[in-house]
């Protein structure tokens, strides 16, 4: 089983698990190689680009801590990088300290060169990641029942989409549902309120497809099945519009769906939990734990 060789005994608070076992990667053009690069900016944040091989990193809370809840986490960048530290680990650590398991998802980047029908590799990779951990759950000692998904920017456009289209790919299960999801400034819609770059980066040549375009504005596609959801948008943001995620949440209402919303003046775009300057965005952080808490009957 290739969970047991990559998972040996859970020995360090970190493990790195390949999503796909070598050589079949869904979607990977064979031949087709590209150099996965890491960066970090001035401000400390980890970039990385040219995602190929996918992968999870397991960041387990201390055993006296654990609450059996977990949460995979979806880093933002437009569908054309990860910010992967301050949208990942971080956040990862963070979850750590109140109890939650967390799985920081290093998922592909769309990219014609390397793989086939780029706009359902991104969800592949996401619903792959919700696989391995309901089917390890045990092993890591969390609760089947109590797995999220967490995405920020486009990483929440990622994560809205697993939570919106679980029942509708066509490897569609009820293993890859997370039962809740955290939303933070995310890409929801395709549509008039769109964030440009990251409709272009995981349509590419469909960007302009009205069936497209629909498929993927996941205001749309909210269901009474779709999990709890909270969200957290700044209202000055300039990259995303704040109307992301006041439709979806108009959604959720709509379809009865658990869901709360904090929209904050001030904050921007891209701001994960370094809200220090920000004022009252830096409340969101324990309203997050607060939610999460209620909804695992308060652990």
């Amino acid at each position: 089983m290739l969970f047991a060789t990559v998972l040996p005994q859970l020995a360090f608070s970190q493990e790195v698990i390949k999503l796909w076992p070598d050589g079949a990667i869904p979607n990977a053009i064979p031949g087709a190689q590209i150099t996965e690069k890491s960066e970090t900016d001035a401000n400390g944040i980890l970039r990385i680009s040219n995602v190929s091989i996918p992968t999870i990193t397991a960041y387990l809370p201390a055993k006296d801590k654990a609450t059996g809840a977990a949460v995979m986490i979806c880093p933002g960048g437009g569908y054309g990088i990860l910010a992967a530290s301050h949208e990942g680990s971080d956040v990862a650590r963070w979850f750590n300290e109140m109890g939650v398991a967390a799985f920081v998802l290093k998922y592909r980047l769309p990219n014609p060169a390397i793989m086939t029908n780029q706009q359902e590799v991104p969800l592949m990779d996401a619903m792959q990641g919700m696989t391995i951990i309901r089917q390890n759950a045990a092993r890591y000692g969390i609760a089947p029942n109590k797995i999220g998904v967490m995405g920020f920017s486009a990483g929440g456009h990622l994560a809205s989409t697993l939570a919106t289209h679980y029942n509708k790919d066509p490897k569609a299960s009820e293993q890859v549902k997370p039962n809740f999801a955290i939303l933070l400034y995310p890409v929801v819609t395709f549509g008039e309120k769109a964030h440009a770059g990251s409709r272009t980066n995981l349509l590419g040549k469909l960007a302009s497809s009205p069936d497209m375009i629909a498929y993927y504005s996941n205001e749309l596609q909210v269901t009474a099945q779709t999990p709890p959801t909270f969200l957290v948008h700044a209202e000055d943001d300039k990259a995303v519009p704040v109307e992301n995620s006041i439709n979806f949440y108009l959604a959720c209402l709509k379809n009865n769906i658990p869901a709360e919303m904090h929209l904050y003046p001030t904050g921007g775009h891209g701001f994960g939990m370094r809200t220090a300057k920000f004022g009252s965005l830096n409340t969101w952080p324990e309203a997050c734990k607060a939610w999460l808490m209620n909804l695992n009957g308060g652990k």
